[in-house]
């Protein structure tokens, strides 16, 4: 199994986009975790702009759960908070990280995923993207913040 996070779009607008003559739809980061045959394992998730409920069906493609608004199962911060070690809750609280960010913390925490790089912030300037990682470096709850820095420029 894999955990990834990857894009989905919505049928929504941010404000900003709705006198466009090409409508710009918005998107959002989700986390999904991928089996081992390559197939999405389907999740309900709530757009973040909208609160439309959106069926996970495969990377980058959802369908929308028609005449659903509010649904109980989709995983929120809260549920994750009571999985994850007490100090990396105040580490991901303390960055505001959002939604998808807990679930890729919780998925490397239960599958042993140790020395995987969680991105806490990131922010390119002049072609160069900087931030920080959470690097998870073993049971039960040994971990480290970690400046990043890359260059972004294609030659």
């Amino acid at each position: 199994m894999n955990g990834l996070k990857h894009l989905i779009q919505c049928h929504c607008m941010l404000p900003q986009y709705r006198n466009r003559k090409i409508p710009v739809f918005h998107k959002f980061v989700v986390f999904s975790i991928v089996d081992n045959e390559d197939n999405v394992v389907p999740k309900l998730v709530d757009c973040n702009n909208c609160g439309a409920i959106h069926k996970i069906v495969e990377l980058g493609k959802s369908e929308i759960a028609v005449g659903r608004e509010d649904i109980k199962s989709a995983m929120s911060i809260e549920d994750i908070e009571f999985s994850l070690p007490e100090n990396v809750v105040r580490i991901l609280k303390s960055y505001d990280v959002f939604l998808p960010t807990w679930e890729e913390t919780l998925f490397a925490f239960d599958n042993n995923l140790w020395g995987k790089d969680i991105v806490l912030t990131r922010e390119e300037i002049s072609g160069v993207t900087q931030g920080k990682v959470l690097r998870l470096l073993g049971p039960p709850n040994l971990v480290k913040i970690e400046s990043f820095s890359r260059d972004e420029f294609l030659s």
